[in-house]
């Protein structure tokens, strides 16, 4: 083919002979993602930062694969599927959990994508050829690569244990990766995270208009999480301290916001759109993603994510309703909460169980004349219909765009990390050093804020510590991670969300084991390297 090329091209240009076209002249000069780029100034380091920020987001947008979402939610104890895309059928279906699924192969390649693109800038801004930078800068710059290199391996050693580890850039393909072993990951994370707490700044050291940017708190979170993974509890302990105690942050107590002056709660106000960033009066946020209507500001989010669709009732199939912001906008339900959520979890007055956060009645909205005789009535709940028209469903991700109302995409902001989730952490901690006291007040200053009944130290176990989790962080959370983390995924599924009346055999969770603990290593990778062996997961 490239000899019949270069024909004609020499014919196109007219040559006398063929020897006047040069070899040179079609060789190839590949500019690919093994080539790092020499990054020489403030400039080129902040671009790419902001790439890792960008692909970051594509962890939570995934366009080619509408259920995405859902992956780290079904097939546990809180949710199960009721209008499945795809990608998500093996994490209930475990007997078709293979090493060909898509989900591990996303998480995979998301994940080496971050760290190769974090090793380049880690290189650079270590070499000691560069100039122009002073020590706090460039400290600050690996410490922000840092951040997110840390964060990908833990997805990494989370899903998968031990892989391979790579420290520098990629300048060419590699066929020939060997796993390192769980203990070696885990170093890295740690020394990653370590020195990002160490040189990233304050969040109130940020200007407003980058509050999304990393902070030491977000590596401090991150890191409570990891040693509680490696368990090595204390530590844990101290860095969820050094959150808590910074007075960088407190709990939303008291409404604020775009509809304080309407019916809602404190906490209902956090997941408001316009409500969500710490410029917005959200003082529990540590991390938010931040995002636009790409409509409004070109690169304002990457893809159309599916999160409100995968999380809220498809109500509007139900003749009589239309899509509202009163409702949340438009959803598919991809997936249902689950009855113990629904039914068992809550105690009575809790505020996370409130009408504002978990939506349990509709009233028929379309004003179509064909629909008078049943307009402003309630809404049965009663019928097939109800697992996925009109079934609950968690309030956090509505969002509706007047402009778009089929819902194509949701362009609202992330809540990535906030306070709550630290006194949970906190509690874990605190539970797994004997500490029953501590770690029933860490978990009571949400329940205060919950309007919930107190609990003492008889009543702490790792049970109820991830009871709670749910209560607090129902689709906000990787749930899927969190039972991966502490070993629970089989009890609490099976124990939880199992043999559900009325739902289809083919919903139901199937085949879960212990081998799901972690997830398959892609055979592709196995396939592809063929210099060395990269070994599968026991069980798969």
């Amino acid at each position: 083919m490239k000899k019949y090329i270069k024909i004609f091209v020499c014919a196109c240009l007219g040559l006398e002979t063929f020897t006047a076209c040069k070899d040179s002249f079609l060789d190839e000069e590949v500019l690919s993602s093994y080539s790092p780029e020499t990054l020489r100034d403030k400039a080129g380091f902040e671009a790419s930062l902001v790439g890792l920020y960008n692909h970051n987001s594509t962890f939570y947008s995934v366009s080619w694969a509408q259920g995405w979402p859902a992956v780290w939610q079904v097939g546990t104890d809180v949710a199960w599927p009721t209008q499945p895309q795809g990608i998500e059928v093996p994490y209930y279906d475990y007997n078709t959990l293979t090493p060909l699924d898509g989900a591990a192969d996303h998480t995979w390649n998301w994940s080496y994508t971050m760290i190769n693109n974090a090793n380049v800038i880690i290189q650079n801004v270590e070499s000691p050829a560069l100039s122009g930078l002073t020590d706090e800068e460039k400290n600050k710059i690996n410490a922000e690569a840092r951040f997110f290199r840390g964060l990908a391996y833990n997805v990494l050693a989370t899903a998968f244990g031990g892989v391979p580890l790579t420290t520098e850039p990629l300048t060419a393909p590699k066929t020939d990766f060997v796993r390192a072993s769980l203990e070696d990951v885990n170093n890295v994370i740690l020394t990653d995270l370590q020195f990002a707490a160490k040189y990233l700044p304050a969040i109130s050291e940020l200007q407003t208009s980058k509050q999304a940017r990393a902070n030491k708190y977000m590596a401090h979170q991150l890191l409570a999480e990891a040693y509680l993974r490696i368990d090595q509890p204390a530590l844990a302990e101290a860095h969820a301290d050094t959150v808590i105690n910074s007075g960088e942050f407190s709990l939303v107590k008291n409404r604020y916001g775009v509809k304080a002056n309407q019916p809602g709660d404190p906490f209902s106000d956090m997941f408001i759109y316009g409500n969500q960033r710490r410029s917005q009066g959200n003082t529990e946020a540590i991390w938010v993603m931040e995002a636009e209507n790409p409509r409004d500001v070109p690169g304002g989010m990457t893809d159309n994510p599916q999160q409100r669709r995968v999380w809220q009732a498809s109500y509007h199939s139900r003749a009589g309703m239309v899509p509202a912001d009163s409702l949340g906008g438009r959803g598919v339900a991809r997936l249902r909460l689950s009855n113990w959520l629904l039914y068992d979890l809550y105690d009575e007055g809790d505020m996370r169980n409130s009408k504002f956060n978990i939506r349990r009645e509709f009233w028929y909205n379309d004003p179509d004349p064909k629909y008078s005789s049943i307009y402003k009535t309630k809404v049965p709940y009663e019928g097939a219909d109800t697992l996925f028209i009109i079934n609950p469903y968690t309030t956090k991700w509505g969002h509706f765009d007047p402009q778009d109302v089929f819902g194509y995409g949701m362009w609202k902001d992330f809540i990535l990390m906030r306070l709550g989730e630290t006194y949970l952490l906190r509690a874990e901690a605190e539970f797994k050093q004997g500490k029953l006291g501590e770690a029933a007040e860490s978990i009571n200053e949400l329940r205060l804020r919950a309007n919930a009944p107190l609990v003492s130290a008889s009543d702490i176990t790792l049970d109820f510590i991830l009871d709670e989790r749910a209560r607090e962080l129902i689709g906000e959370e990787n749930r899927r991670f969190t039972l991966m983390r502490t070993g629970t995924l089989v009890d609490r599924a099976t124990r939880l969300n199992s043999n559900i009346p009325g739902l289809p055999t083919n919903r139901q969770i199937v085949g879960l084991r212990e081998m799901h603990l972690l997830m398959p290593i892609p055979q592709n990778e196995i396939d592809l390297n063929k210099d060395a062996v990269l070994e599968q997961n026991p069980g798969y």
